[in-house]
């Protein structure tokens, strides 16, 4: 099972890596001043169905493309969600507290490939050579 520290661990551990404090003093990870993981305050466009309080503990993952989002919101196994907000953007959102819903390979997966949609080719596809060089 996937912990929040698992979060953190994995998106410091792709090169090049950075961190800013984003609003509220959450962690941005950025790869070449890009973000790929971002914790977020609470917003309105996030809230739970029943109390209609904003979600306190959403995470933000940058995806590769438009069907890669579909794919993990659409599962209904799946902990990751979008709203209309986010429409068009390539992302997904996780609840903090979701994230033992996952096993951590799949976490990693989900941040690798957030990783790779936000380096630069010359990054990506060194980090592809090195990790996955079935996929060169």
């Amino acid at each position: 099972m996937a912990r929040i520290d698992d979060v953190h661990d994995v998106a410091l551990g792709m090169p090049n890596v950075t961190v800013s404090t984003g609003s509220g003093d959450n962690p941005v990870y950025q790869v070449g001043g890009k973000s790929f993981v971002f914790f977020r305050n609470p917003r309105p466009d996030a809230t739970d169905p029943a109390s209609g309080e904003s979600y306190p503990d959403v995470i933000v993952f940058w995806v590769p493309s438009e069907a890669d989002k579909e794919a993990l919101v659409r599962d209904e196994s799946s902990p990751f969600f979008t709203t209309p907000h986010f429409d068009g953007h390539p992302s997904v959102l996780l609840r903090a507290s979701q994230v033992g819903r996952l096993a951590r390979q799949e976490l990693a997966e989900v941040i690798q490939d957030a990783w790779l949609a936000r380096a630069s080719t010359s990054r990506a596809n060194a980090w592809l050579r090195t990790h996955m060089p079935e996929q060169k």
